[in-house]
């Protein structure tokens, strides 16, 4: 029997890969340990800055442990990136749906079947979907993911039921492209998918990772809305808020679609990523992200300053300063917490049910951060006292 640790960098969907590794290796009959002799690190690549960590945290765990298995979207865009590390790291460049059977398989199975491992996570991640046959200009992730291609919706639902059997509370559909899943043999689509994953029994959330603006149709805003579980809460990249970075980047939309197509959901608390530094980027057309970010009324900005990655057309440019990118991206900053603590200070004196998710805090419904008591893994109702720089202050 080997003792493992899994750990993740990057999104969610990287977090479900690397439990989905967990799952494999415990099923085998290995056990996780604090003091682990061997360790899996699903990284990510998203920019050049999570490669360095990647591979910083990579070397890192070579020192501690017998054997470091890298696996994820790092090791997929270039296993040479992780060249010159000790000989106890290896690279396992393959699928995510591939990944956990070959790092099983070098570990060994001992032949003792274990049940169910649970995750090890408030919510429970469940991937529906995986890849994107999209190419936008800027994005390593069809390098690194492959082509779109959904789980069935059966396996889906079947996961969704056994995560609230093993106690989650709230589960969070995950995936590259959530708006491309399709199962056609039976007849899903997201809407359609929302609606019955939503009404598991037991189950007191649903929220979805993330969707591109361009699925925002009025058949996935009608089951949104009419799921009683699903949290009012949507993250939805922008990218940017200037239509002619927006050509630039090979984005299929412009702002003003991207602004009609939230309309109806203006009560939701709406989170995005934005690109700050793109090539073609200017004053000018940064002045456009912060109005656009503003009038959508996003809360929460993931700020990525623009690396050049390879393989993708944009791989030779990188045009603005990085003083420039540093200085924008302080400023969407500092937007985005203006616009968080302006939503929190209109929750004052309301309602809410906070799942705690760790001691002393918490997530409401539309994903605005608490300061609570309650054990965790608890529901509980509580009051807007008063709002504080991390969240709000339940009374």
């Amino acid at each position: 029997m080997a003792t493992f640790e899994v750990g993740f960098l990057g999104c969610k969907v990287s977090h479900t890969d690397a439990h989905a590794v967990r799952e494999r290796l415990l099923a085998d009959g290995h056990r996780e340990s604090a003091d682990a002799d061997i360790a899996v690190l699903n990284t990510c690549c998203v920019t050049n800055e999570a490669v360095a960590k990647s591979r910083k945290t990579a070397a890192r765990l070579a020192r501690g442990h017998r054997r470091v298995y890298v696996t994820g979207c790092g090791a997929n865009l270039a296993a040479s990136g992780f060249d010159g590390l000790p000989e106890n790291v290896v690279v396992v460049a393959k699928r995510s749906e591939e990944t956990p059977a070959a790092v099983a398989g070098d570990v060994g199975a001992i032949g003792c079947v274990q049940a169910d491992a649970r995750l090890d996570r408030i919510r429970a991640f469940v991937k529906i979907q995986d890849g994107c046959s999209f190419s936008c200009g800027f994005c390593v992730v069809p390098l690194v993911r492959g082509e779109s291609r959904s789980r069935r919706a059966a396996a889906v639902l079947a996961e969704v039921r056994r995560r609230v059997e093993q106690g989650h509370r709230e589960v969070v559909l995950t995936g590259i492209n959530l708006g491309c899943f399709r199962d056609r043999e039976a007849g899903y689509d997201l809407p359609r998918l929302v609606r019955e994953a939503g009404a598991t029994p037991g189950l007191a959330r649903l929220r979805l990772s993330s969707i591109e603006i361009n699925h925002v149709s009025d058949g996935l805003v009608a089951a949104l809305r009419e799921t009683p579980t699903v949290s009012r809460h949507l993250h939805v990249p922008l990218q940017s808020g200037d239509d002619g970075v927006l050509r630039a980047m090979g984005r299929r939309y412009t702002v003003g679609t991207y602004l009609r197509r939230l309309e109806p959901l203006a009560d939701f608390n709406l989170t995005s990523d934005v690109i700050v530094g793109f090539p073609n980027e200017d004053e000018a057309a940064f002045a456009s992200t912060l109005r656009a970010v503003e009038r959508a009324g996003i809360t929460k900005v993931h700020v990525f300053p623009y690396s050049p990655r390879p393989g993708t057309r944009t791989a030779a440019d990188d045009a603005v300063p990085p003083q420039v990118k540093k200085e924008r991206s302080a400023r969407l900053r500092a937007l985005s917490h203006e616009q968080c603590v302006r939503r929190w200070r209109g929750k004052l004196g309301s309602d809410d049910v906070v799942l705690v998710d760790r001691p002393g805090r918490g997530y409401g419904d539309d994903y605005s951060p608490w300061l609570v008591g309650g054990e965790v893994g608890e529901l509980v109702r509580v009051r807007a006292a008063a709002v504080t720089e991390e969240g709000l202050l339940a009374a």
